[in-house]
């Protein structure tokens, strides 16, 4: 187990190397100039020559990034061009808010796409599992900003259940959780419906009805845990994409978080703010692959570790 965590761990520090590389190099080569952005429309050619070479933008690309790089190794992330801020200190105050809504959407996801799957395979070619099916894939179809305004419009505007925005309490949380665990679910029951119609095929399980066991402890017990198994590693993918995608509801739902930041941040081409948000979106997406993984090994010890 330890050779296997220092093997991923050497493996996961190239692809932010090859992330931090690939993603410099497409903002270098941006047709917009954000040193035009900092000195306005109005600036004189001598004003943004001036800038350019205050911010090292005067400089080749390779020696641009190799002082980012070098910069980078020591926890420096930059300072935002037009907020006059340390990019870390930009993205760990938004990062509290990023964090509670990744959790609360993963949380509602699961609970909504595991118990469709699970009811779909257990009902397999039934009405039920037709209805679950279809609602599954209108779920993964329907666009986020739909879903939210929809949800914004029945429980906030005409039940006054949950408030319209904002952040703060739980109940600012619910409806974008949900709007992106409505998002997600379908693709979780799809899988799981998939995975348990699988397992239920399989000897143990045959050998098991075969000893009495009642079907609740069949399958909590011994299908369950195996059909899940899937479903782990896109929690682990699931963690970076909410972490850097959710714009969209963020920006419906006036949620203050990383995403957001980094919208606003492609608009005004900040590139020191888009390099960071990238860095800890594919940061947060191999430490969720890893902890998959390893969650993996502990429900099955039958995985092979290579």
């Amino acid at each position: 187990m330890f050779s296997f965590l220092i093997r991923r761990l050497l493996q996961s520090l190239l692809i932010l190397l090859g992330v931090s590389m690939i993603t410099f190099v497409l903002l270098y080569w941006l047709p917009a100039d954000p040193v035009r952005q900092i000195a306005g429309r109005s600036a004189t050619a001598q004003t943004v020559q001036n800038i350019r070479e205050q911010l090292g933008l005067d400089q080749p690309l390779l020696v641009q990034y190799w002082r980012y790089l070098g910069n980078l190794l020591q926890g420096d992330l930059g300072r935002s061009y037009l907020q006059r801020t340390e990019v870390s200190t930009l993205i760990m105050s938004r990062l509290p808010a990023s964090l509670l809504l990744m959790a609360g959407a993963i949380f509602a996801e699961l609970l909504i796409g595991l118990s469709m799957g699970v009811v779909a395979a257990l009902r397999r070619g039934s009405r039920t599992d037709q209805v679950l099916m279809i609602v599954s894939f209108v779920g993964v179809s329907a666009p986020q900003f739909v879903v939210g305004l929809l949800l914004l419009y029945v429980f906030a505007v005409q039940l006054h259940w949950f408030p319209i925005g904002g952040y703060g309490t739980f109940s600012h949380l619910v409806l974008p959780a949900l709007t992106m665990g409505i998002l997600g679910s379908g693709w979780y029951s799809r899988m799981m419906r998939s995975s348990m119609v699988d397992v239920l095929r399989q000897d143990f399980v045959r050998t098991a009805r075969a000893k009495g066991l009642t079907r609740r402890r069949i399958i909590l017990r011994h299908a369950l845990p195996n059909a899940i198994l899937p479903v782990i590693a896109m929690i682990g993918i699931d963690v970076g994409i909410f972490m850097g995608g959710i714009v969209v509801v963020e920006s419906v739902f006036g949620w203050p978080g990383i995403g957001q930041l980094a919208w606003q941040a492609i608009q005004r081409v900040d590139i020191p703010i888009i390099m960071g948000v990238t860095l800890v979106s594919a940061t947060a997406i191999v430490i969720g692959n890893l902890v998959a993984d390893v969650i993996s090994l502990m429900v099955d010890p039958r995985i092979k570790i290579r």
